[in-house]
Formats: C-alpha cells, structure tokens, sequence
C-alpha cells in the first residue's frame, strides 16, 4: 500500500469536484476548492476521520467496498479508480465481475432528477445509489446493512424493506422478473463470487426462490406498474420504468405518475417536503 500516493491521488480528485455536480451547496464561505472532507464522507458513507487519516497518509488499508464507495463519491473513472485500488494494495475490479461502481456521468443524471424517484441497480440487483426523492419515496435504502443491499435479497429474505406494497397482481410477476434476472446475471458473470454467493444464499433460506429458480426462466427487469405504500400519503401506484446502461449491465430504476393523477400530486408533495414526515421530523 502507498499510502503517500493514494493520499495525493485522493486530494487531488477531492480539489477538483464542482459541488454543484454531487448536489451540494457552493455557499459565500467555503474556503477549499472542491468538497469538503466531511462532505467527501458523507457521499461515501465514511466516517470524516477515516478520510482524514486517508488523506494524511495514515490511514488503515481501506477494503474493496470501502475503495469502491470512496471512488463513487469522488466520480473518478475507472483508470483512475484502477489506479486507487493498487495504491491501496488491492487488486482492480476484474473482467467478469459484476461492476458496482457507477460511471459518473450516472451520477450527474440521477442528481439532476430532482422531481422522479430514480436509483441504480447492478447486474445482480443491489442498490448502487438513489437520488432524494427515491428516498423520500422509498426509504434510505443505504442503511441496509452491505450485504442485504439487494433487492432480491430483500424480496426473499428481508423483513423491512423499501415501502413496496405488492399487489397480488404484482407479485408474481416481478417475483419472476426477480428470479430470472438473477439467472440472467450468473449466466453473465459465472465466475462472480458474490454473486454465487447470493444465489446460494437465496437457495437455501427461500423455498419459493428455489422453486422458481429450479423453473429455470431467465429475463431481465422490465416496466411496470408498481404500488409503493408511502407512510404519510398511502398506496401509490406508479409508472415504474427501467433504463438499461449496456457498457456496464446496470439498470435505472425511474418511478413516475400521469399528469393530473393523485400520484402525480404525491410525487410533486414529495419534492416540496423530501425525507420529512408530513409536519414531523423523521
């Protein structure tokens, strides 16, 4: 680990960012150029010592998903976030894995969605980002804890997941879709370990995911309606229309409602007031 080296890279990429571009306030007072360190932590997940000592050359030997949400949240591309992978003394993500880092360009547009939910899924369906208002919709999926961060994972095996509220319609359909997606993505990537990993998993805790695994149907994930049972404004149901990225095999989940529909009226609800409860603080 060079850890002298990674610490340069790491300012570096940190001066360079425009605030605006990850969503964040310019303000009469900042004094750095680019972001913050605490703002850097926040995108990432990190603690602000942890950057601090990273940045200082001091810091522990960061692993793979702690390096992938730190060059997420600095928009490097994927040279650069190569080159930040070796510094660290970790090997790159490799040909034929599933890629969880979402190219920055990604980034922007989910950032500028500032009025539809809208979030990014890997190949094998974990939540990679969300923007505001998927949160405000859906819950802050990023407190999932790492592992348990799929949605898959969540439909077979969670107990408090987003706020989907599946209609018996509903529910077959995209338990399929989730199931044959998966087979879709090993098919893809079948020398992935997490993602064998999350298929055995699933095989051995969900015996309807076994069943419908064992039907051996493969797919992707296509658009539909979705109802979604938001703890102030009740059942919605939503345009729920997905955007294939093919260079990286990840997907964009984007929610949306008809002009003059009561979901419309709740979607534009839900950019006025966010992740606040309707008069009460979450």
């Amino acid at each position: 680990m060079d850890r002298l080296e990674l610490a340069r890279l790491l300012k570096a990429a940190r001066a360079r960012i425009v605030p605006e571009e990850v969503g964040l306030p310019t303000g009469p007072r900042r004094r750095v150029a680019g972001l913050r360190r605490e703002e850097v932590a926040q995108l990432a997940g990190l603690s602000v010592d942890y950057v601090v000592r990273l940045e200082q050359g001091r810091g522990p030997q960061p692993s793979a998903q702690v390096l992938t949400a730190l060059t997420q949240a600095l928009r490097l591309e994927s040279d650069e976030r190569d080159q930040v992978f070796r510094l660290a003394g970790s090997a790159p993500p490799l040909a034929g894995r599933v890629e969880m880092s979402i190219r920055p360009s990604m980034l922007r547009l989910l950032q500028r969605l500032t009025d539809l939910p809208a979030l990014v899924l890997s190949a094998k369906s974990d939540v990679l980002a969300q923007n505001p208002m998927a949160e405000a919709l859906l819950g802050d999926l990023s407190r999932w804890p790492e592992r348990q961060r799929n949605i898959i994972w969540q439909r077979f095996l969670g107990t408090g997941g987003a706020h989907v509220a599946l209609a018996p319609e509903e529910d077959e359909t995209t338990a399929q879709q989730a199931v044959g997606s998966l087979r879709t993505a090993l098919s893809r990537y079948p020398h992935d370990p997490d993602l064998r990993s999350l298929v055995d998993e699933l095989l051995t805790g969900s015996e309807r995911f076994r069943i419908m695994w064992e039907e051996g149907r493969s797919t992707l994930w296509r658009s539909m309606h979705k109802t979604v049972n938001h703890p102030d404004l009740g059942l919605l149901v939503l345009d729920c229309d997905t955007l294939l990225l093919p260079d990286t095999d990840q997907s964009m989940i984007v929610y949306s409602a008809a002009t003059g529909t009561r979901e419309a009226s709740a979607l534009d609800m839900l950019c006025v007031t966010g992740t606040e409860r309707l008069g009460v603080s979450r």
